[in-house]
C-alpha cells in the first residue's frame, strides 16, 4: 500500500510541471504568430541633396532623421499584411501615401515608418494618429501633422519654414529661426515648447485663451497683450522671422538653448 500512495504521490508532483510547460509553449507559439503577422519592410532610393519626402500615414508613429548618405531609406513595420504601401520615386524626393494606397481597406492596422533623409531634405509627413518625430533634418521646410492624436518632436531643425500642428498633443521644436522665416504651431490640447538660440529676433504673435505662456528669457517690454491678455504680439530682435503659435488648451514655453 505504501508504494502505490507513493507512486500517486509522485505522478501528482508532476502534473503542475507539466501544465505550466504546457502554458509556456503556447505563449511562445502565440508570440511567434504575432510576430510573424507583422511585416517588415526596408528599402533604398537614389536621390539628390536637396530631396522632399511626403509621407501620409492613417495610424502609427513616424521617425524621420538626417544620414550622410545621398539616398533615402524607408523601413516600415505594418501590424496587417493586407496593408498596402508603394513609394513613389518624383523627380525631387519620394511620395509615400498610405492614405491613398489602401483607400476602402476597413482594416489597415499601424504602420511605423523609419526614414532616413539626406540633410538638406524637405519633410512632409502627416498621419491621422500617432508620433511624429524629426530629427537634423535642415532643408527648406519641414511640415508635421497629426489629425487626430499624437506628440510632435522637432529637434535639430533648420528650415526656412516650419509648420507643426496637432489636434490631442504636445509639440516640441528645438531648433533655430532663420531671417526671414516662417514658423506656425498649433494644438488644440496640449503644451508648445520652443527651444531657440538665446540671440534669436522673431516677430511673435501668440494665441492662448488659457492666459499660459512663459516667455522667460526673450520677454521685453515692446510685448503687448490684448483680449484681456488672450493674445501676445511683440518684437524679440529686430523681428526678423515670423512665428505664430496657437494653443488651445494648454501652456506656451519658450526655452533659451
Amino acid at each position: 500500500m505504501k508504494m502505490c500512495l507513493s507512486g500517486a504521490s509522485s505522478d501528482q508532483a508532476r502534473a503542475p510541471q507539466v501544465s505550466i510547460a504546457v502554458i509556456v509553449i503556447l505563449l511562445a507559439l502565440g508570440g511567434a504568430s504575432s510576430a510573424i503577422a507583422q511585416q517588415h519592410i526596408s528599402k533604398k532610393y537614389p536621390a539628390g541633396k536637396n530631396v522632399r519626402l511626403q509621407l501620409k500615414n492613417i495610424s502609427g508613429e513616424i521617425t524621420v532623421e538626417s544620414w550622410a548618405r545621398d539616398e533615402i531609406k524607408v523601413s516600415a513595420t505594418m501590424e496587417s499584411p493586407a496593408t498596402r504601401f508603394a513609394p513613389r520615386q518624383t523627380s525631387d524626393g519620394l511620395i509615400i501615401d498610405v492614405m491613398g494606397d489602401n483607400r476602402g481597406r476597413a482594416e489597415v492596422g499601424n504602420i511605423n515608418f523609419k526614414v532616413q533623409v539626406p540633410a538638406s531634405s524637405s519633410v512632409d509627413v502627416e498621419t491621422m494618429r500617432g508620433d511624429i518625430h524629426v530629427t537634423n533634418v535642415q532643408g527648406g521646410t519641414v511640415r508635421a501633422h497629426v489629425s487626430t492624436e499624437g506628440d510632435i518632436t522637432l529637434s535639430g531643425i533648420s528650415a526656412s519654414q516650419v509648420i507643426a500642428s496637432n489636434t490631442i498633443g504636445n509639440i516640441y521644436f528645438d531648433g533655430d529661426f532663420k531671417k526671414g522665416g516662417s514658423y506656425e504651431f498649433t494644438s488644440n490640447r496640449g503644451d508648445i515648447t520652443l527651444r531657440i538660440p538665446g540671440d534669436s529676433a522673431f516677430r511673435l504673435v501668440a494665441v492662448i485663451p488659457s492666459k499660459k505662456i512663459e516667455l522667460g528669457h526673450f520677454w521685453n517690454n515692446r510685448f503687448r497683450s490684448i483680449g484681456d491678455g488672450r493674445k501676445y504680439l511683440g518684437d524679440v530682435g529686430d523681428g526678423r522671422s515670423s512665428v505664430t503659435v496657437t494653443n488651445f488648451s494648454g501652456a506656451i514655453l519658450f526655452l533659451r538653448r
